[in-house]
């Protein structure tokens, strides 16, 4: 997947902050959750990303907020890569994460 250097590093960022790189047992996910005043950033990163899927809004014990996830072959062709590309970028607990994920799940 092609993207802009400078998009790509904004979405590098708002994952190592807020998201998280695991899965559910059977396939790799990387998950952001946020408050809904966020939902801007919601459909840039679906509109970056249209193979992932925005969930929401959702009202939850007092919360309001959206969730993105990338799973399956969305995850291991359009975000991996560009998580790998700038991995000297992520914090040392980040980076962790990311590899555990790609190695449990064969990514």
């Amino acid at each position: 997947m092609d993207i802009e250097p400078r998009l790509a590093g904004f979405v590098l960022g708002v994952l190592v902050g807020e998201g998280h790189f695991g899965g559910d047992g059977r396939q790799a996910q990387v998950t952001l959750r946020m408050h809904t005043r966020h939902e801007g950033l919601f459909h840039l990163l679906q509109s970056t990303f249209p193979r992932g899927r925005l969930y929401g809004p959702y009202a939850h014990g007092g919360r309001s907020y959206y969730q993105w996830m990338m799973r399956g072959a969305a995850l291991r062709e359009d975000l991996v890569p560009i998580v790998r590309a700038n991995a000297d970028l992520l914090d040392a607990h980040t980076a962790e994460r990311f590899e555990a994920m790609c190695v449990r799940y064969g990514i």
